[in-house]
């Protein structure tokens, strides 16, 4: 007689951990420490290199529907992406489009630091640039008005009336045309959905620029000597 064994299959009931802190009470390894100390010193050399001055201290929440903060980072991004897009697609950016919540810490008047971009854009975002139809332009135009946050952008003008519905809207001083297309650099963050901006999807190209943005706020605030960027009238509500 032949008997056979059949295993019951396993089944997962019960998932069990705890959490471990690390602090204080853990003692570094020295020989740990020893080897990465050079480096460590290097970085933070690299980190605390002045590359610029701020006249004023710059923050996101200083500004109604626009800010000096982020009205100099989109600003940035097109003054450094605008060339490398030109050189490899003969074409310019027509409008450069960031978000609000994408700024993460203030600029601090006085003495700019790289540590200070670090904390301005800790993320490793790149710059992209998007071909949108003048239809999609137009969802944008929804979009940042309904949003009513002063998510930054640059090369666009938008006036929004006491109801938050749009009055008036161009690109570098023309009227939207529907049947255009439109190139619009962003972070890939947000061409993959974030902040809800939707509007990036379909479009007739993408362009990866292979450049953070972080990367360009540097770039850009080592051949100049000092910063005062403003809070102007690329995004405005008239009240009455």
């Amino acid at each position: 007689m032949i008997i056979s064994c059949k295993e019951e299959p396993y089944n997962l009931t019960r998932i069990e951990g705890k959490r471990i802190e690390i602090n204080d009470s853990i003692s570094p390894k020295q020989d740990i420490e020893t080897f990465i100390e050079p480096y460590k010193n290097h970085i933070e050399k690299d980190l605390d290199s002045v590359i610029a001055y701020a006249m004023d201290t710059y923050t996101k929440s200083n500004g109604e529907l626009n800010t000096a903060i982020g009205n100099f980072m989109v600003d940035v991004v097109y003054e450094q992406a605008n060339p490398i897009f030109n050189s490899r697609a003969g074409k310019d950016i027509d409008m450069v489009l960031l978000n609000h919540g994408g700024i993460r810490s203030i600029i601090p008047k006085g003495n700019l630091r790289i540590r200070n971009v670090f904390e301005l854009m800790p993320f490793e975002n790149k710059i992209v640039v998007v071909a949108l139809k003048g239809k999609q332009i137009d969802s944008m135009i929804t979009y940042l008005s309904k949003a009513k946050r002063a998510h930054p952008f640059s090369k666009l003008k938008l006036t929004l009336d006491k109801n938050f519905e749009p009055i008036s809207a161009s690109i570098k001083g023309k009227t939207i045309d529907v049947n255009k297309t439109y190139y619009v650099a962003t972070s890939d963050y947000l061409y993959n959905n974030g902040d809800n901006m939707r509007f990036f999807r379909p479009n007739d190209s993408l362009y990866d620029l292979n450049y953070k943005i972080r990367n360009a706020l540097i770039d850009y605030l080592k051949k100049v000597d000092t910063i005062n960027p403003v809070i102007d009238d690329r995004f405005i509500q008239i009240k009455k």
